[in-house]
């Protein structure tokens, strides 16, 4: 069984990106960096994403190709405020997943070393 499977497959990893961006979409840092529509089509994006990291369908390389996660966020102002409020939201999802300790800390683990790769601005405006 792979961390995937572990962890509870495709129904945990739309819960985390369900709680996650029910979040966002009222959060006044993260929220104006989506298009009024968008919140849909991005959340899609993170589960295909995820699901695919952590040894699910490789969905997300079939239909958008290489993750290359900084490069597509390069357009986006990236600071620590943003980051910040981008982990605020992620650890209140990963918490109500109900995962082991050791699952969680692997997922959490991942998380924060992916928001502070995204950061692209030195400074907070």
């Amino acid at each position: 069984m792979n961390l995937y499977e572990q962890m509870g497959g495709r129904v945990t990893f739309e819960n985390l990106v369900s709680h996650f961006y029910a979040l966002v979409a009222t959060d006044p840092v993260l929220r104006p960096m989506y298009p009024d529509d968008d919140l849909k089509v991005a959340a899609g994006r993170l589960l295909m994403f995820l699901e695919q990291y952590w040894g699910g369908p490789d969905t997300y390389s079939q239909l958008r190709g290489d993750p290359r996660l900084r490069m597509r966020h390069a357009q986006f102002r990236i600071g620590k405020r943003e980051r910040d409020a981008w982990l605020s939201h992620m650890k209140s999802a990963v918490d109500s997943l109900g995962m082991s300790d050791e699952l969680r800390e692997q997922l959490w683990g991942y998380l924060v070393m992916a928001a502070n790769s995204m950061v692209n601005q030195e400074r907070d405006l």
